[in-house]
């Protein structure tokens, strides 16, 4: 285990264990003023570029909000840690191995590991993830029941090779989308099966989609894909979302 400050809060690395090997996790305590009570937890799943300085970024912002903020590395299983943004075959060849069944596995172990470690039940967790890591945090809530999932831009939940709209059905606590309406990655049939399989099966689902944002509106460490007003808007809305959810679950 690393520890290291992150601003003042605490982060460090710990390697838990799953069927495919050890898997790194970086992870985030809340300051102990600003921590939930009863305490909560946000698993962030990451890009299709790892748990890099961005998604540990993120992982800190959640852990502001008051959150134990862990971020998994789906990747453990490629020996590859992150890939650079201008490598996008490798990062598209790395998350096209991943489907559900290792998807599911991985964060099970977080939630495993909450529950064991800290305390911290199922339904005081949610999911966030971003761009592979929301059509992760889908099909993780299909599987593990959690207070609530935040799906920021995933592309591939309705249709590609690791497609999970089929079960929607399976899912029990709200889930946000969050989506720019110039994404070429979730074009708006995709949108509108997910929608449609949400409310065949009563399904709490709400989504939200940004005027002129396309892929990765929020990734503010990518300037070309980086939106400023709609990753506040969406910032804002997950965070309330959130913080609506966990409490409706205490």
């Amino acid at each position: 285990m690393t520890t290291s400050a992150a601003g003042d809060l605490n982060a460090d690395w710990i390697t838990l264990t799953t069927t495919d090997g050890p898997m790194r996790v970086y992870r985030v305590r809340p300051r102990a003023a600003e921590a939930l009570d009863p305490p909560a937890a946000v698993i962030v799943l990451q890009e299709a570029f790892g748990v890099n300085d961005h998604i540990q970024d993120v992982t800190r912002r959640f852990a502001e909000e008051g959150y134990l903020a862990l971020a998994p590395d789906l990747f453990h299983r490629s020996g590859k840690k992150t890939v650079d943004y201008s490598d996008f075959d490798t990062a598209m060849q790395l998350i096209g191995e991943l489907g559900p069944e290792p998807i599911i596995s991985d964060v099970g172990a977080v939630l495993t590991t909450l529950a064991d470690n800290d305390g911290i039940s199922a339904d005081r967790t949610a999911f966030v993830g971003f761009c592979f890591g929301g059509r992760a945090a889908f099909t993780a809530a299909t599987a593990l029941p959690v207070a609530a999932t935040v799906v920021f831009y995933g592309p591939g939940i309705a249709s590609g090779p690791h497609a999970v709209v089929d079960r929607t059905a399976q899912i029990s606590g709200p889930v946000l989308l969050l989506v720019g309406d110039a994404d070429p990655t979730i074009p708006a049939e995709d949108l509108a099966a997910i929608e449609a399989a949400a409310k065949q099966s009563s399904v709490e689902l709400r989504s939200v989609v940004f005027a002129g944002a396309g892929h990765a509106f929020h990734c503010d460490a990518r300037p070309d894909q980086y939106v400023a007003d709609a990753a506040r808007q969406a910032w804002q809305g997950a965070t309330e979302f959130l913080g609506q959810a966990i409490k409706r679950g205490t």
